[in-house]
């Protein structure tokens, strides 16, 4: 059996182009599954950091990031609560559609720290949201700053309208039972929103 002969600058050329081939190969279906795993978050990404590359690296490391969380499913009693409480804030809205934006994106964000997310800024839950949830990551973003505006009494009818249809359609996702990708352990108890409705 002959052997390769390493100092051949032809075998270097033709190692160097399979190591190529390899790391191109990896790079597209990283990127691949990035864009699919994220859709819209993924271009967000790329728009917001400048390039495919870049916005890779940042959507790798949140999903590393997500990774490490200890993330719980609520208990059946727990989930009620969230949900009789949905229910309030929903029935709000008719006449208090200010305050119901607001009190919904505070039980969004008790829902998210029940669920183990850290929420130590609205920026970060948001992409931590987007790992596990990647459709809803922009559509809360849009509500929270309609949440914003209302707090500011800026925010108009229709706008708060569809606030209440994001924070609805995210509430759904977390409340949801999903033993598949998470622990059952207790849950700490939920902090109640505060705000009080004008």
């Amino acid at each position: 059996m002959s052997s390769i002969d390493f100092s051949n600058p032809m075998v270097i050329a033709g190692l160097a182009v399979v190591v190529l081939a390899i790391m191109v190969a990896i790079a597209v279906n990283t990127s691949a599954r990035l864009r699919a795993k994220f859709g819209p978050e993924y271009e967000r990404a790329v728009l917001e950091h400048g390039s495919e590359r870049k916005a890779e690296a940042i959507l790798a490391d949140r999903e590393t990031r997500v990774s490490k969380l200890k993330l719980r499913e609520l208990g059946a009693a727990q989930r009620d609560r969230y949900l009789a409480d949905w229910n309030i804030v929903q029935s709000r809205f008719v006449d208090h559609p200010r305050g119901a934006v607001i009190e919904a994106d505070e039980l969004v964000t008790s829902l998210m720290r029940a669920r183990g997310y850290p929420v130590s800024g609205f920026e970060q839950g948001a992409e931590d949201i987007s790992v596990d949830y990647p459709g809803m990551a922009e559509s809360y973003r849009s509500a929270h700053a309609v949440a914003n505006l209302s707090a500011r009494g800026e925010a108009s009818t229709e706008d708060l309208r569809n606030a209440m249809i994001s924070y609805r359609a995210l509430f759904d996702e977390l409340a949801k039972a999903d033993t598949a990708t998470v622990e059952t352990r207790p849950v700490p108890a939920r902090v109640v929103p505060t705000h009080s409705m004008r």
